[in-house]
């Protein structure tokens, strides 16, 4: 905070009353975004500030903030692997700001208390005992350094070499269970189909939980090698059925999952997409980013100017082939600057240097430029087994009509004759019942799967692989 005061004693007070000020950051912070509860706790040792977050709803664990600034009353957190900027002033103990995560961005309060849990009620969760057999298990990606990754295989007790599936979680790192909201719906998904006659190999991501390997600087098509050691490891095996291994990917799983069809032909029986996308990334992205601002109540012009600048800033990127990462980011940084000046009054605030730069590196990393860039159909038009693909109809991250009708064109391309595209009404991206489909609701929300669904899924699968 800077401000011209001529007189001395007036310098006096207000260098007090900053020292004052950043005291008063340290401790726990408590605040939440979209339901979802957030918290920082914030330490000085000798006048040096650090901090770190937690997001309890999705993980026990504290992230190390990269930098926390503090300047009078106003702080910048910053955590550049999950391109995630917090800046807030505190007024009367309280702090009044601003989170971003990437493109996302909304308001934020913080309250000087410690997070208190509240255990939410998830009653699909399964327990213990389980009637079938469960085995942790490990492989080795010798496409990626030969990494490690963990996960559970379950096996049916009283079938003699039953299909098999392996899950393929969503975008960002995700664990075995695809953990998000207090919710385990890969570990509901694969508990339901192993009751039913059909063994799941479910995997943490690399570089979470107990898998080695890092996310930093790996896109998609990386992430189909570790989808392709899992083939390669359950080929191994002589309690499944080696000819009748299928894929079941959800959101950017619905798209790995083609790209490792099309290398692996004959290693793939089935697959089954869960809202993943039949369109090129910028064209899902744009629909999503609308909705969601929709959703949240953004005025129109607000939302016409940022899906304006959204659109730009994707067809540079797009644009952009032979540029390095830096390079383009600098770019994107100089086209929002530019762009903030125009913005809507009620919107210039959110365009400071930290979002700016937030968003511009987000968009210039390696996932995000293959997202942008890659059209799935190359792919899906190589998919000649049997295929499911769901969307719910309340689904604002992956727009069910028009991706279900671009897997549609791809699959009439492959000449694929077994392929059941399905909306289900009323469910979300989770394919949970809801209301609007807003991400406000998914840890709101008790059910974690839809019943039906899982009754649909297990069927099909059983109607051909019996």
């Amino acid at each position: 905070m800077k401000k011209i005061l001529n007189s001395t004693i007036r310098i006096i007070v207000l260098l007090c009353s900053i020292g004052l000020c950043s005291q008063e950051f340290e401790g726990s912070w408590t605040g939440g975004i979209q339901g979802m509860p957030i918290v920082f706790e914030i330490s000085n040792t000798e006048g040096n500030y650090t901090a770190k977050m937690q997001s309890p709803s999705q993980s026990k664990s504290f992230l190390p903030m990269d930098t926390a600034t503090i300047e009078g009353n106003k702080i910048i957190l910053v955590l550049q692997v999950y391109k995630i900027t917090y800046e807030g002033v505190l007024i009367d103990r309280k702090i009044k700001g601003t989170f971003t995560q990437g493109d996302f961005s909304g308001e934020m309060y913080l309250e000087k208390k410690a997070y208190e849990e509240v255990t939410p009620n998830r009653p699909q969760e399964p327990k213990a005992p389980f009637p079938y057999k469960a085995e942790e298990v490990y492989f080795i990606n010798p496409k990626a350094n030969s990494i490690q990754l963990a996960g559970t295989l379950t096996i049916p007790n009283d079938v003699k070499r039953p299909p098999v599936v392996i899950l393929i979680s969503g975008s960002g790192p995700q664990d075995r269970n695809e953990e998000l909201f207090d919710h385990k719906p890969f570990l509901v998904l694969a508990d339901y189909l192993t009751r039913n006659g059909v063994a799941v190999l479910r995997y943490d991501d690399r570089g979470v939980a107990a898998s080695e390997g890092t996310q930093k600087e790996a896109t998609s098509a990386d992430f189909a090698t570790d989808v392709a050691a899992a083939i390669a490891y359950l080929k191994t095996r002589k309690d499944i059925n080696k000819k009748q291994i299928g894929l079941i990917g959800h959101s950017e799983g619905g798209l790995i999952a083609p790209i490792v069809i099309a290398n692996n032909q004959k290693d793939v029986a089935f697959f089954v997409s869960l809202a993943g996308p039949g369109l090129r990334g910028d064209q899902v992205l744009l629909l999503q980013m609308r909705k969601g601002a929709e959703l949240s109540g953004a005025p129109e012009n607000e939302l016409d100017f940022e899906m304006n600048l959204m659109d730009q800033l994707f067809k540079k990127i797009i644009a952009a082939t032979g540029s390095s990462n830096e390079d383009l980011q600098k770019e994107l940084q100089i086209m929002m600057t530019a762009a903030a000046t125009k913005a809507p009054v009620a919107l210039q605030p959110k365009y400071s240097q930290p979002y700016i730069t937030a968003v511009a590196n987000e968009f210039s990393n390696n996932w995000m430029r293959f997202f942008l860039t890659y059209d799935p159909a190359i792919n899906l038009q190589k998919v000649t087994c049997p295929v499911l693909a769901i969307n719910g109809s309340l689904d604002y991250q992956v727009m069910p009509d028009i991706n279900l009708s671009g897997m549609e064109s791809a699959f009439l391309k492959a000449k694929n004759d077994d392929v059941t595209l399905k909306i289900l009404p009323g469910l979300n991206h989770l394919f949970q019942n809801a209301k609007t489909g807003s991400g406000e609701e998914y840890g709101q929300i008790e059910e974690t799967f839809d019943p039906a669904t899982l009754q649909l899924i297990g069927s099909w699968i059983k109607d051909r692989f019996n």
